[in-house]
């Protein structure tokens, strides 16, 4: 369907545009931003917003994230990502090989030890536990279990209690400990700037976004952009630094997309799968942390930039964390493009080896 496609320019999307759920959406996501941003929480307007869209969706209120809006709002975020991007990245890229293999490993640790406890104490079956387990890639691991004929609730809601967990309490624990001035977006665009380039930037993503979906790669929307960011700055064909202040736009969006997402669910659903989803998020994080310890010891980053990469959280609310907090937005989020390709190798590896273990 047109729907699946990382940009989706049909009659579907352009009426969710105008219909009424999305305008519950905003009428209730200004407020929740500009309340959360009142009491200074950081974050504000991701936090704000996914936290109030949440709440409504779970009491029956019906929301809708037109696909097209967040599309374009995440083609902004990684086009803001692309601003880090420089000649200097390169010095450090051949460490980013010993890192991925430490993703690699986590991913394959955590999979195993987090199924074996769902399993266990939770009573999912096998199948389904191991898409559960898995940190991170909710949208194509769904359409592996469907097929797989896993429970898609359990999974589904599993990474979205996980996933909330994770974006609200992280960035309290880096405010705390980090010692980050909130709202400190130091990032400063340059003056005089070629609108020429922009268009050029724009357009190049579009050519990338659209193969890159073609062949059925992950986060296209966000690699796409990457990739053309890189590439044009590196060889000084274009480059243009978007306004800081275009985040709050893109927060408010995607902090909304997340709370959607509990739509047609209940807080009956929540309750059922919160107590093993919090403990697997806390297996998962530990061993994010012993990621991050290692990874320390091969490159030189700031230890919640590594964090942060090893995070079992979405891809791009990660990235939003990064931004925010400027912990290396283009590190985090090349690792977590790495998590995702990893996971969709791997999670379908341990199914077809259950197949094959089954007795004939």
């Amino acid at each position: 369907m047109q729907n699946n496609q990382a940009i989706p320019f049909n009659k579907e999307n352009f009426k969710q545009i105008c219909s009424k759920e999305f305008a519950l959406v905003i009428i209730s996501s200004i407020p929740g931003a500009l309340l959360a941003d009142y009491l200074n929480i950081p974050l504000a307007w991701f936090l704000g917003p996914m936290l109030v869209t949440s709440v409504i969706s779970l009491f029956g209120f019906k929301v809708k994230m037109p696909r097209l809006i967040l599309s374009i709002i995440l083609i902004f975020l990684g086009l803001y990502i692309g601003n880090y991007i420089d000649k200097s990245l390169f010095s450090q890229i051949h460490q980013w090989l010993w890192t991925s293999l430490i993703m690699f490993l986590y991913i394959i640790i955590s999979v195993l030890v987090v199924s074996k406890y769902l399993q266990k104490f939770s009573g999912y079956g096998k199948n389904t536990s191991f898409f559960s387990a898995a940190p991170g890639a909710l949208g194509p691991l769904l359409i592996i279990a469907e097929n797989e004929k896993s429970d898609l609730s359990q999974v589904a809601t599993s990474h979205l209690i996980r996933l909330i967990i994770i974006i609200t309490v992280f960035p309290f624990f880096v405010q705390s400990f980090y010692g980050f001035d909130a709202g400190n977006l130091d990032f400063i665009p340059q003056k005089n700037q070629n609108i020429f380039d922009l268009l050029i930037l724009i357009f190049l993503s579009l050519i990338l976004i659209y193969l890159l979906d073609k062949l059925r790669i992950p986060a296209a929307l966000l690699s796409g952009t990457l990739i053309a960011s890189g590439f044009l700055q590196i060889t000084e064909i274009a480059s243009y630094q978007l306004p800081p202040n275009i985040i709050n736009y893109c927060l408010l969006i995607l902090g909304s997309s997340v709370g959607c997402r509990f739509a047609n669910k209940t807080f009956g659903d929540i309750a059922k799968n919160a107590l093993h989803s919090f403990v697997a998020t806390i297996l998962l994080v530990l061993l994010g942390v012993l990621a991050a310890f290692a990874a320390g010891f091969i490159i030189d980053k700031n230890f919640f930039t590594l964090l942060l990469s090893y995070c079992p959280g979405g891809i791009y609310e990660v990235a939003v964390i990064a931004i925010y907090f400027d912990l290396d937005p283009e590190f985090v989020s090349f690792h977590h493009i790495i998590r995702l390709l990893i996971i969709l190798f791997i999670v379908p590896v341990f199914v077809r080896s259950l197949k094959r273990k089954k007795p004939t």
